[in-house]
């Protein structure tokens, strides 16, 4: 049985409310996107690995367990990078790899650009962070590079997903786990996510253009 993608929690449904209106400012919406990422960090660091260690209270010596693995978040730039700072923060030494790669409009296809991923000593889990799974082009290509990287698990975080994009991450990707906010109706004829929140990059980095 497949594991739920969506993370229900009412403080989710909440700030996901504030990133859909389109009279969110782009500080709320930054805001709100950070906030968003740490309740799904949350359900995708569920399973890592860790270490039982003792540490020296005020009173005595008491046993305690810390993080074993070496974690990487690979934000897809740039929207990606908005979810980085909480992961940082719950994570502080999570290393941080960033693949640039945009969709061409015309044909919804990726571009590779830019690639500061290394060859070698891969992590031993990547959280790939992408605020919206649309096609699922884009994160494919990623989860592409860190397989040939060696990374042996990978997570997909992302605020938003469409079906389509979840149906390709599993045809290519059937190990790599979803997490999501929401998984919404469809995408359009543009390839956009409906009912969706806009361009996560131009919203978050007020860069948005009145052309629609």
């Amino acid at each position: 049985m497949e594991e739920p993608i969506e993370v229900g929690h009412p403080l989710i449904d909440h700030h996901l409310q504030l990133l859909r209106d389109e009279r969110t400012s782009p500080g709320d919406f930054r805001r709100s996107a950070r906030l968003l990422a740490t309740l799904l960090a949350f359900e995708a660091t569920r399973d890592l690995e860790t270490v039982e260690t003792t540490v020296r209270t005020p009173l005595e010596t008491t046993s305690g367990r810390r993080l074993a693995q070496r974690v990487g978040l690979v934000p897809v730039l740039r929207a990606g990078l908005l979810m980085v700072d909480p992961l940082l923060d719950l994570i502080p030494d999570a290393e941080v790899w960033h693949l640039g790669i945009f969709r061409d409009e015309s044909t919804a296809q990726p571009v590779y650009y830019y690639d500061k991923v290394p060859t070698d000593r891969p992590v031993d889990v990547a959280l790939v962070l992408d605020p919206m799974l649309a096609t699922g082009g884009t994160v494919c290509v990623v989860v592409d590079r860190l397989r040939a990287w060696g990374v042996p698990r990978i997570e997909i975080v992302s605020l938003i997903a469409a079906p389509e994009g979840i149906a390709m991450v599993r045809r290519r990707h059937p190990d790599v786990r979803i997490r999501a906010c929401a998984v919404d109706r469809h995408l359009d004829h543009r390839k956009y996510i409906v009912p969706g929140l806009g361009d996560a990059g131009d919203r978050g980095f007020n860069t948005q253009r009145d052309d629609r």
